[in-house]
């Protein structure tokens, strides 16, 4: 049996990683390693073929007795441990969640629906490491793959609205702690006092973001009751990094010869999970949107195409429908005013499934 490490097991997409592993049975297949910084040397938990102790996540000399390792760390450690290994010489496979890698040009970006071929042809030649994509780049070729694959689009906006997990479990809590603050709020000043209006309570509680107890160290803003239209650092160009990644990893997933431009504004919103996303496409031509709707709906096993109404759109084009399951539900597919050459679309995700976690295990199971 092949031995593989994980490191960072108990993060967020670690925990989802090893839940879709226990589910696929895929601990049968390996003998698995856990790996940490603070918890090494005590017993691991008891997941089949899972050597009995944790090991340290700094030893290079225990991560290189590993034949493949995956990585849901973070940046940070991956642009720490990564060189250091191969420097070593250390000839396995590097499996990643992080950033740090994907635009390395000798890393492949891993989404096995859309680019299952490239991935084999890296594995036949050699290439040891392997990154999973951004969450809303990887979720947009998941649930739009049908169109890119047919060459039909020409140039396309994606408008992103991102749940709070996408920012990290602590950013997560906060959403909820905010949540928490304005209920205390409501519930000690306007308790049964029927006379109160609505811009009554509206005053109350957005009066209350400027409260010195408010909590907001790690959104650094309020998110609760509000929303965020920035997400990671300044490029030169003015995008955010979030809206630079739209293009340049999804060309490369794509493997394209001439870049498909893709741009849009990414935007925190106050879900707690999901990944939601609305599309302006420009097709490089007419296509009636019966075929337009097959290419989408038969890209992939995982795609759900969602009539065009009201009420199955506001029940399955929602976080609530599509939290924790492997859906990528696709709707509101129609041709624009701006010509019958321009597409609308909005789609949604689970971004620790499909966008994080799901890609990760898939290599791991091509690898072997």
């Amino acid at each position: 049996m092949h031995k593989v490490g994980i490191i960072g097991w108990r993060g967020m997409v670690g925990s989802v990683l090893m839940e879709r592993m226990q589910e696929e049975g895929d601990f049968n297949k390996i003998k698995s390693y856990l790996f940490s910084g603070g918890l090494k040397g005590e017993k691991a938990p008891d997941y089949t073929n899972c050597h009995e102790t944790i090991l340290n996540s700094d030893n290079l000399e225990e991560l290189m007795d590993m034949d493949i390792l995956i990585s849901c760390q973070g940046g940070d450690y991956t642009k720490k441990i990564h060189p250091q290994l191969r420097a070593q010489n250390w000839q396995g496979i590097w499996i990643d969640a992080a950033s740090a890698l994907r635009m390395d040009e000798k890393a492949i970006i891993v989404l096995d629906p859309v680019n299952k071929n490239q991935i084999e042809q890296g594995l036949n030649r050699g290439v040891k490491d392997f990154v999973g994509g951004n969450c809303t780049v990887s979720l947009m070729l998941m649930g739009l793959g049908g169109l890119f694959k047919e060459g039909l689009v020409e140039w396309m906006t994606s408008m992103t609205y991102q749940a709070a997990s996408g920012a990290g479990a602590r950013n997560m809590i906060e959403l909820l702690e905010q949540m928490q603050f304005f209920s205390q709020k409501y519930s000690s000043q306007l308790t049964a006092n029927a006379a109160t209006t609505a811009l009554e309570y509206e005053k109350l509680m957005t009066g209350s973001f400027n409260d010195s107890q408010f909590p907001k160290e790690q959104f650094g803003h309020p998110l609760a009751l509000s929303l965020l239209p920035w997400i990671d650092v300044k490029m030169e160009n003015g995008q955010s990094k979030e809206e630079w990644k739209a293009q340049n990893e999804a060309n490369k997933i794509l493997g394209t010869n001439k870049t498909i431009p893709i741009d849009g504004t990414c935007v925190r919103v106050a879900a707690l999970r999901c990944h939601s996303q609305a599309f302006t496409i420009k097709l490089k031509k007419s296509v009636d949107i019966k075929t337009i709707e097959s290419l989408i709906a038969e890209a992939n096993p995982w795609v759900e195409l969602v009539p065009n109404e009201r009420d199955i759109t506001c029940q399955k084009l929602t976080p609530a429908y599509t939290t924790g399951t492997m859906k990528i539900p696709v709707g509101r597919v129609r041709k624009m005013t701006l010509g019958d050459d321009y597409l609308n679309a909005f789609s949604i995700g689970d971004q620790l499934l499909w966008g994080a976690a799901e890609p990760l295990r898939r290599t791991l199971q091509m690898v072997l």
